[in-house]
């Protein structure tokens, strides 16, 4: 019997996956019942929102809360994550909200704000943000709050879509588990790529000597299967500008994948790209790219886009965003220097 969650800590998507057989001696009995003995800390609610969601499979057929489970079915359910314990407080902290209904809302996320509380970060994070908008748009509600469905990093910018309830986070979490999530990155990374386009299949787990950073593990036991697509929109000699569209979501995927293969993403303090890692020696030159660092102060990644069906229409939505300005004046002083280095041959 598998009765791990799938997706531990390394991973940007919030939700668990479930695999149970059922033992031989086992009575008939309501399957959400069977499955709250089974998971910890998991509410009725949850289950049966998850079943709601069709997130639960019994022998590879959706099921009813009701169902009855029998001798060796083989039950798999995926589970959107609960809100953390840590208790959140409303804090009135502007954010850009893309679109908003009943079920969901999409919010273009500025570099710098945490998207939840934890790790020494309790107050300023898109989570307090969103719990002071819901509260205040939705007076007469005091449980209105916010579901993550995902998350991006503390420095990327970009698109990301918040659940308002339950059930429609257990929907979205079964899109992110079945790679239907349509996701794209924009990434300024050091060097001249050789191909136009590639994939990069290489697992992923926590850097055993350094907990805030991942590491490439050949042994999938040590490493999560992580999978990121990508193409060269420009190239600027010593940097190239790609999208990605991730296949999986691994914590730091594209930070990793890109240094992999010996692109560090441009001012990627925590896997070495805050340094000149190609170009000249020329004084001139450090200075051309010190000037680069001030501009954009962080990883140079932004979630340009998301596309999904909406848990209650079933409609497909897609959302798209501009570049920030801080990565938008990068990718332009890279611009004219490349056309520089041009005109130079």
């Amino acid at each position: 019997m598998d009765d791990k969650p799938e997706i531990p800590e390394e991973s940007s998507e919030l939700f668990e996956h479930f695999r149970f057989v059922v033992d031989r001696g086992q009575n008939p009995l309501r399957i959400d019942k069977y499955l709250m003995a089974k998971i910890e800390n998991a509410s009725r609610n949850r289950i049966q929102n998850s079943a709601h969601a069709g997130n639960i499979l019994v022998n590879d057929v959706v099921v009813k809360p009701n169902h009855k489970v029998k001798p060796l079915d083989i039950i798999t359910i995926v589970l959107a994550y609960p809100p953390r314990d840590t208790e959140v407080y409303p804090e009135n902290i502007p954010i850009s909200i893309v679109y908003e209904d009943h079920d969901i809302m999409v919010i273009n996320k500025a570099p710098g704000m945490v998207v939840h509380p934890g790790h020494g970060n309790f107050t300023g994070t898109l989570q307090n943000a969103l719990l002071y908008h819901l509260q205040q748009t939705n007076p007469d509600d005091p449980d209105a709050k916010p579901y993550l469905v995902h998350r991006i990093d503390k420095d990327t910018s970009g698109i990301m879509l918040i659940a308002k309830n339950e059930l429609a986070q257990s929907k979205i979490a079964k899109q992110f588990f079945d790679h239907t999530i349509d996701r794209t990155y924009v990434a300024l990374v050091w060097g001249n790529i050789d191909h136009d386009e590639g994939t990069i299949d290489a697992n992923i787990g926590r850097d055993i000597r350094n907990r805030l950073v991942q590491a490439i593990y050949d042994d999938p036991e040590k490493g999560r299967h992580a999978v990121t697509h990508y193409h060269v929109l420009e190239r600027f000699g010593y940097v190239t500008l790609v999208e990605c569209r991730l296949e999986t979501g691994r914590t730091h995927q594209i930070r990793i994948h890109f240094k992999h293969i010996g692109h560090t993403l441009f001012n990627d303090d925590s896997y070495g790209g805050s340094e000149i890692l190609k170009g000249t020696t020329f004084t001139k030159y450090k200075q051309f790219v010190n000037n680069c660092f001030s501009l954009i102060p962080r990883q140079a990644l932004h979630a340009k886009s998301l596309g999904f069906i909406h848990p209650t229409t079933k409609e497909f939505m897609h959302f798209d965003s501009e570049y920030p300005a801080d990565l938008a004046a990068a990718i332009e002083k890279w611009r004219q220097y490349g056309k520089g280095l041009v005109n130079e041959e």
